[in-house]
C-alpha cells in the first residue's frame, strides 16, 4: 500500500474504530494526528452534500478518434460527502462515489479534498485546491485500490457547484477532465 492510501486509511481509523484509533489522534500537533483532527472535525462538523458525476471529457489530442468513439464519457453516478468551511472561507471535504467509468463499467471512489475559495461563500464563489483518494477499476487489478492525489477547481452558488478535475496521462491515456455536481443539504 502506498503512503497516500496509508495516510488516508490512518486518517478514516477514527471514524470507524475510534478507541484504538484515538492513540494515533491524540496530538493534533504532529501530521497523522493533524489529518486525524482535520477529518474528524469535517465528518462532524460539516454539511452534508449530494454529489452528482456527469460527464469525462478525455482530451481529443491525445486519442485516436476511433479511441475516442469507444468511450462513455456520460458517466452518470452518485455520491456522499460532508464539507466544512473553515474560518477563512477555505473548505475540508470527505466524500464518497460511484459513476461509470469511460468503458461503462463501475468506479467507486472515497477521498478528501481541500479547496481554497474566493468569493462570498452565501452568493457566487470559487475554489482551486487538490483531492487524495482511493478508487478502483474493473481494467486495472480487477478493483484493486488505486491511490491518487489530483488538482480539483469549482465554481459555486451558495451550496451548489460545478467540479472537476484533471487527470494527466500521456498519449493514449490520461488526459481526461472529470466533471460532478454538488448540492449540499
Amino acid at each position: 500500500m502506498g503512503k497516500i492510501a496509508r495516510a488516508l486509511a490512518l486518517a478514516l481509523l477514527p471514524m470507524v474504530a475510534a478507541s484504538p484509533a484515538q492513540a494515533f489522534c491524540e496530538d493534533p500537533t504532529t501530521f497523522v494526528g493533524g489529518v486525524c483532527k482535520t477529518f474528524s472535525d469535517t465528518w462532524r462538523q460539516g454539511q452534508s452534500d449530494l454529489l452528482l458525476p456527469f460527464h469525462t471529457h478525455h482530451l481529443r489530442y491525445a486519442y485516436t478518434r476511433e479511441k475516442i468513439d469507444s468511450f462513455v464519457e456520460d458517466t452518470w453516478g452518485i455520491g456522499y460527502g460532508r464539507t466544512r468551511h473553515d474560518e477563512r472561507g477555505n473548505s475540508d471535504s470527505l466524500y464518497a462515489m460511484g459513476f461509470r467509468d469511460s468503458h461503462g463499467k463501475f468506479e467507486p471512489i472515497v477521498g478528501y479534498a481541500h479547496r481554497w475559495n474566493w468569493g462570498n461563500l452565501d452568493g457566487v464563489n470559487a475554489g482551486l485546491g487538490y483531492t487524495v483518494f482511493l478508487t478502483a477499476r474493473s481494467d486495472i487489478a480487477h478493483y484493486f485500490p488505486i491511490p491518487g492525489v489530483l488538482p480539483v477547481a469549482s465554481i459555486n452558488y451558495r451550496r451548489a457547484g460545478i467540479n472537476m478535475t484533471y487527470l494527466p496521462g500521456g498519449a493514449g491515456n490520461g488526459n481526461i477532465l472529470f466533471f460532478w455536481g454538488s448540492v449540499g443539504f
